[in-house]
């Protein structure tokens, strides 16, 4: 993928023609996420993203959540772009930033946030640096706060390294097949050495389940957990609180799939 351990342009352009194949069930992962969501659908409160790409997730959110708004931090300027204009309908709601995810001169933004979202950038951080971004949020969200990550993580054997390439791959190629009629994106993927457990690549970093939820309750988190995982891909965080604090109706997994279909059905037009 990468260079050097550095994300390049080049890596995004192949990976907006790819997602719709290379990330496994990827309205499951956004239905889920804004299902962990610790508010009621009409509380206020406020989320930022971190790498929010083409604004997916952030237009799910706020089409999920009318009182909520995004912060979608992102490092490169054609992904802001395409964002802005994903949340113009928004009237406000969405705002967009630059950020450097290593650099850490953008953790005051974080303060006081009721909620961080990540979608497949925590893995391009070694170790270290995760622990760092995790204290970070842990000391900075508000106390009804929570983390909520989807990523890639990396298994603690070969086995698991093993498994997860072969399903990765399954997943991959079966999308490509429902989604397009042939398998063609798949083969793309494959030219491309897309899949990291086949090809590890310098700029992925996985860490794996295990490290990842010990460094969030050693950051300060009540509770831990991993709420999802395919093909070596998990959906995991912490919440700040031990009890559940969102208040009025809760956002149930039917709708909030239906949202997320919605957004990648827009993308996809």
């Amino acid at each position: 993928m990468g260079e050097q351990g550095v994300w390049t342009e080049a890596n995004s352009k192949t990976y907006r023609q790819l997602a719709a194949i290379a990330v496994p069930a990827r309205a499951e992962q956004i239905a889920t996420l804004l299902t962990l969501i610790p508010f009621g659908r009409d509380e206020a409160f406020r989320v930022v993203e971190l790498a929010s790409g083409e604004g997916i997730l952030a237009e799910a959110v706020l089409e999920a959540f009318p009182q909520a708004t995004v912060l979608a931090l992102d490092g490169e300027e054609t992904m802001r772009q395409t964002t802005a204009a994903r949340l113009s309908r928004f009237e406000g709601r969405g705002r967009i930033g630059a950020f450097d995810m290593r650099a850490g001169d953008w953790y005051p933004q974080l303060d006081g946030a009721d909620c961080v979202l990540s979608s497949l950038c925590v893995h391009h951080l070694d170790g270290a640096e995760k622990q760092v971004l995790y204290l970070a949020a842990a000391n900075r969200l508000a106390e009804r706060g929570a983390l909520l990550i989807a990523d890639l993580v990396e298994g603690a054997r070969r086995e698991a390294r093993d498994l997860f390439a072969d399903t990765y791959d399954a997943t991959a190629k079966a999308q490509s097949a429902a989604l397009t009629g042939s398998t063609a994106l798949f083969e793309q993927l494959v030219a491309t050495e897309w899949n990291y457990y086949r090809y590890p690549d310098p700029v992925d970093k996985p860490s794996t389940l295990f490290e990842q939820l010990t460094w969030l309750k050693e950051a300060g988190f009540a509770v831990v957990d991993c709420f999802w995982m395919q093909a070596g891909h998990t959906i995991y965080g912490g919440y700040r609180s031990e009890e559940a604090s969102g208040a009025g109706e809760r956002l149930h997994y039917e709708a909030a799939l239906e949202i997320a279909r919605r957004a990648l059905a827009e993308t996809a037009g």
